[in-house]
């Protein structure tokens, strides 16, 4: 029975939404993190917000873990690199709660422009200050967003609405999409020179930490507007308190803190400083919608292997998922044939697509190609892990795609460069079974068998019998033999599958033949 732990205060649907699917849920909120790695073994998934924290003791020790469920955007709790590291998949709910987020955004920059909580506060008190607040307009102001993607976008959507003029700061955001959401694209420092009001949209990583330092808050307009509703961190708190004392800044309003709870803070108590508990996605409808969300995106992981979502996997649609399920095995078995030729490593990696599965998904077929690859060398590394562990190993990758293939109605090819030499294998599905059909260029159609001879040799009269000889001598028996060459008398391959491990020294005396190069046992 698959099971699923909810581990933080979760809209009570998500519960049902897991049980309605067949998968087992308890919840289990306000766990201590000992008693947390007491359970996590017995779970296959953990539901999250952001009270609780799944470290890398908690993933250690989540024996049947797959996946983790974040209900909300930011996954500061949850230790992604331990995760990945292990073949845990983190998932986060980016679009349940854009449109509240950016709300928040919009409401705080209007209560910082117009000094509104102050004002509310002393009005309140008996008094009418009414001398003392004299706000700015926001029509025809700059706004600059430093972040466009969902919530970033939602936030222009609505600036525009009122009039504004919006310039935006993000690396991945493509003149084409700028267009589409009517925003005008700009570098950082453009931007800080320009905006009347600037929004932060950003998750916190080590390019956006601090990105609102001190050295850059000095580059923007007198009198400029702050709020972040993103991430604490992205904003050097006491240089902005620093700027308010002085009137440099005109207001700040803040949804979130470097440190959380925030008990105290250095913005507290500043002029025209306004202050939330991190209510970005404090609505009904938003902690409705991110705990439904993350409960469908983990049930559909653990039942049909769809991935939606995931901060250190490519996603797959549960529509995708049958189709993409051959291929990626036969990739795997490819990475793995790839991965046991190249002896003591390799420099480079080259993952080719042609035909029909070029048109594919190829984000996780190249996973599980690397995962395969990656096998003989670590003795954990999977899917999930695979290409972040490449990157640190510091082998390039590169992949194509060739819409039409000369022979198979698909076929996957990988290569690896070992000590300057490429060494090359391509497969196919035939049949609906996985094939390898090519070897070092040389055409072939073998089956993958749990264990196989790879003989490099020429050819020559002679092998193939010396070859059986030598297996019959120590009880070997052959259940496949499959051969490939350039050319007559030239360089040739066998691949031999065959029903037992043969001992080192069968292989010693394999390799001792006049017309062998090289051989190797695969195991699959």
């Amino acid at each position: 029975m698959v099971k699923v732990l909810i581990a933080d205060d979760l809209a009570p649907g998500a519960a049902d939404i897991f049980r309605n699917r067949g998968i087992e849920v308890d919840m289990k909120v306000g766990l201590k993190k000992d008693e947390l790695i007491a359970i996590i073994g017995d779970y296959d998934g953990l539901a999250v917000r952001s009270a609780c924290k799944p470290d890398k003791d908690v993933i250690a020790a989540g024996a049947r873990l797959k996946v983790i469920g974040r209900a909300g955007i930011g996954v500061d709790n949850v230790d992604v690199k331990a995760a990945t590291a292990k073949g845990v998949i983190v998932m986060n709910t980016p679009f349940g709660n854009a449109i509240t987020t950016a709300e928040h955004a919009i409401a705080m920059m209007f209560a910082a422009a117009r000094q509104i909580p102050s004002a509310s506060a002393r009005t309140q008190a008996g008094e009418w200050p009414k001398k003392d607040y004299i706000g700015v307009e926001l029509y025809a102001k700059t706004l600059g967003l430093i972040g466009a993607g969902n919530i970033g976008s939602i936030v222009a959507d609505r600036a525009l609405g009122l009039k504004m003029k919006v310039v935006a700061y993000d690396p991945f955001l493509t003149p084409e999409r700028a267009t589409q959401i009517g925003v005008e694209k700009v570098e950082l420092d453009e931007l800080l020179a320009r905006a009347d009001v600037i929004t932060l949209h950003t998750p916190l990583t080590e390019q956006t930490r601090n990105i609102l330092s001190a050295e850059n808050l000095a580059k923007t307009k007198p009198g400029v507007i702050l709020v972040n509703c993103a991430r604490g961190g992205l904003v050097d708190e006491a240089a902005v308190r620093a700027g308010l004392d002085s009137g440099r800044i005109g207001a700040a309003a803040f949804d979130v803190f470097l440190e959380e709870p925030a008990k105290t803070n250095v913005l507290f108590g500043a002029p025209n400083f306004v202050a939330t508990p991190h209510l970005g996605a404090s609505t009904i409808e938003a902690q409705d919608n991110v705990a439904f969300q993350v409960a469908e995106q983990m049930a559909d992981y653990l039942l049909t292997g769809a991935v939606s979502n995931a901060l250190n996997t490519p996603s797959v649609t549960a529509e995708e998922a049958p189709r993409l399920k051959p291929f990626i095995a036969l990739a795997e078995k490819l990475g793995l044939f790839a991965g046991q030729v190249a002896d003591g490593g390799f420099s480079e990696v080259e993952i080719e697509y042609e035909g029909a599965v070029s048109q594919l998904n190829r984000k996780p077929l190249t996973s599980a190609a690397l995962s395969g690859l990656l096998r003989p060398f670590l003795a954990e590394v999977n899917m999930v892990s695979a290409p972040a562990i490449l990157q640190e190993r510091g082998s390039q990758l590169k992949e194509s795609k060739r819409e039409e293939s000369p022979v198979y109605d698909s076929l996957i090819r990988i290569r690896v460069k070992v000590e300057g030499k490429w060494r090359s294998v391509a497969g196919a599905m035939i049949a609906g079974r996985p094939r390898i059909v090519e070897v070092k260029g040389m055409a072939l159609d073998a089956d993958f068998h749990p264990f196989m001879l790879f003989v490099n040799n020429s050819d020559k009269p002679g092998f193939i019998g010396s070859l059986g000889a030598l297996l019959g001598e120590a009880s070997v028996n052959i259940a496949t033999f499959n051969l490939g060459r350039e050319a007559a008398g030239g360089d040739a391959i066998a691949l031999v599958g065959v029903d037992q491990d043969p001992p080192p020294a069968t292989l010693a005396a394999i390799e001792a033949l006049p017309q062998v190069r090289y051989v190797k046992v695969l195991r699959f």
